[in-house]
C-alpha cells in the first residue's frame, strides 16, 4: 500500500487525447510488436493506465499537457511552467489502473525527478530520485517530503533520461 495515490491520465482527458492531442494531432494507433515496428514501445509505460505496454496492446503515442490540463480544472496559470510531451496510452478505452500495489514504473536504480508545482502552476522546486529496491517507501518519503512544503499542490513524476512524464501525485 502506497502513503500517496499516483494518478494515471484523467478518463476525459484520455477521450480528448484520442481525438486531437495537446500539439494537435490526429491519433495514430498502431499495434505495439517484439520486434518495434514501427516503433519500439515494449515495456515503455501506458498513462492510461500505469502498466507497461505489452506486444499485442493497440496504442498510439500522444502529446500530453499534464500541467495546462491540471491548471484549467483549477484555474491555475502555469505560463513557461506548461510542457507538452510524448506518452503512450491505449488507442481505446481500457479498465484503467487495476490496483497493483505500489508505485507504477518504480525499477529499482531508475532515475526519476519529482517536479514540484504550487496552486498557481508554477515550479515549487525539484529533486533528483534514484528509485531504490524498496521503492514504495522511497517514494513515500520523498512525496512526503515534497508535500512538506506547504505551497506544493502536486508532484509530477517524470523520467530523467527523456523527461517523459510518468505519473501525477496531488495534495491529500
Amino acid at each position: 500500500m502506497t502513503a500517496y495515490t499516483p494518478l494515471p491520465i484523467a478518463p476525459g482527458a484520455l477521450q480528448e487525447l484520442r481525438d486531437t492531442d495537446d500539439a494537435g494531432q490526429g491519433l495514430r494507433p498502431f499495434t505495439a510488436r517484439e520486434d518495434g515496428a514501427p516503433l519500439a514501445c515494449v515495456g515503455s509505460p501506458l498513462r492510461c493506465c500505469l502498466r507497461n505496454v505489452v506486444a499485442g496492446d493497440r496504442i498510439a503515442l500522444v502529446s500530453y499537457a499534464p500541467l495546462r490540463r491540471w491548471a484549467a480544472a483549477h484555474g491555475a496559470e502555469p505560463g513557461a511552467y506548461d510542457e507538452t510531451g510524448p506518452v503512450f496510452i491505449h488507442a481505446e478505452e481500457c479498465a484503467g489502473p487495476q490496483g497493483a500495489p505500489g508505485y507504477p514504473f518504480a525499477r529499482p536504480g531508475a532515475l526519476r525527478t519529482l517536479r514540484r508545482y504550487d496552486a498557481g502552476g508554477r515550479i515549487a522546486g525539484g529533486r533528483l530520485f534514484e528509485v531504490p529496491e524498496d521503492s514504495t517507501a522511497g517514494f513515500d518519503q520523498a512525496l512526503a517530503d515534497a508535500f512538506a512544503e506547504p505551497e506544493v499542490a502536486l508532484v509530477h513524476v517524470r523520467a530523467v533520461e527523456y523527461g517523459c512524464f510518468q505519473f501525477e501525485v496531488r495534495r491529500p
